[in-house]
């Protein structure tokens, strides 16, 4: 591997930062030698929808700590850096946010408010580094932004975008899908993949708005999914959900400028079922990018070259059970939910070579559809 810039090792001391504040906190929530992790599902209100779990990091074994109803479909829910406030879309045709104060010494959610997401089925979030909250609305194709009140709430709208545009794939791109939009980690720009028009849309986040940037326009009918920002400010990686690749952008992290580099693969030559990328991460130190697919059920593994931001090496692991819409890496451990077979799997995870090695543990949680682990 190439020696990373200045710029990427003060990006990677954060990350390493926040990674290890979870790591040597193993009394969180009275969870003794465990990290604690909410789960998101989709779920009647009247049933658990968001699960408190624990991952014991000498084994790999997961279990349900509390589990908390009243909320429709929380499928993708975040917990802000001081592990204080939980946050939880609604995924319905009036779609809603929901806040949740954490009870320190539990980990138990109370509710604190819900307010509309200004738009149908919201399916993403986001957190500024000022404790907003970025709301991606999948039928609408539009994202909304929130400020906090007094108890760390969403407690109001501040600006709302609309994004317009198809795609070829006409049952999936007749008009705009936001899917997801994340903010860099100093609060300027956003950027939206829309898997109906084939874009990345970006906008400016200063003074609470959500101002358009510029837009990148990906191959028709590749239908971008989720985005990560590698920490070195240089590159960036998108997920596209209908045509099993993963998008390398040059990243001018101070412009807010994305430029295409390459595209990969994210499923074996041979495999000729169908199959839907879904989410994507980085390993904290920035060596290595992970995918989910969908259908060929996996996590792919890729090398990042430092010095050009390419993807190579890819190695597939079964993710031990159907449709592993959501994972989250750690620097030890990986965790995949895999939402229709309704099960969350644990992988170690070898920091020298990024390969995952199945653990053996699982956890039995219905329509598990993201994991959020609490870092703080």
């Amino acid at each position: 591997m190439h020696q990373l810039d200045r710029s990427a090792s003060i990006g990677l001391e954060n990350i390493q930062k926040i990674i290890g504040r979870g790591m040597k906190n193993m009394t969180y929530f009275g969870l003794k030698d465990e990290l604690p992790f909410y789960v998101g599902t989709y779920a009647k209100a009247e049933e658990p929808g968001i699960y408190l779990c624990g991952l014991d990091r000498q084994t790999g074994a997961l279990r349900i700590v509390h589990h908390f109803a009243g909320i429709l479909n929380p499928s993708f829910v975040r917990v802000n850096p001081e592990a204080t406030r939980l946050y939880a879309v609604s995924e319905q045709g009036e779609g809603r946010l929901v806040s949740y104060k954490i009870d320190p010494a539990n980990g138990e959610l109370t509710a604190l408010a819900s307010l509309s997401s200004e738009g149908a089925d919201p399916c993403h979030l986001d957190l500024l580094p000022s404790g907003d909250v970025i709301v991606s609305n999948y039928s609408s194709g539009v994202v909304s932004r929130y400020a906090l009140g007094e108890q760390g709430e969403a407690a109001h709208m501040t600006a709302k975008a609309q994004q317009v545009g198809t795609g070829p794939i006409a049952d999936r791109q007749e008009k705009a899908h936001a899917h997801s939009a994340v903010a860099d980690g100093e609060g300027k720009y956003a950027y939206a993949s829309d898997l109906g028009a084939d874009k990345v849309f970006v906008y400016s986040l200063q003074e609470g708005g959500l101002a358009p940037h510029g837009e990148v326009a990906l191959p028709p009918g590749a239908g971008p999914r989720h985005f990560v920002l590698h920490p070195n400010g240089r590159y960036a990686y998108g997920i596209n959900e209908l045509n099993n690749t993963i998008t390398i952008y040059s990243y001018n992290r101070d412009a807010g400028i994305l430029e295409i580099i390459d595209h990969s693969v994210t499923i074996p030559e041979d495999f000729t079922g169908e199959s839907y990328p879904a989410d994507i991460h980085l390993s904290e130190d920035g060596r290595y990018l992970y995918g989910s697919n969908r259908g060929h059920d996996s996590i792919v593994r890729f090398a990042i070259d430092a010095a050009t931001g390419k993807l190579s090496d890819p190695d597939w692991t079964s993710t031990g059970g159907s449709w592993p819409r959501n994972f989250a890496v750690l620097s030890d451990y990986v965790l995949v939910a895999n939402q229709f077979s309704g099960n969350i799997v644990s992988f170690k995870r070898d920091a020298e070579t990024g390969k995952l090695e199945t653990t053996g543990q699982e956890l039995a949680v219905s329509q598990a559809s993201c994991i959020a682990p609490v870092l703080g």
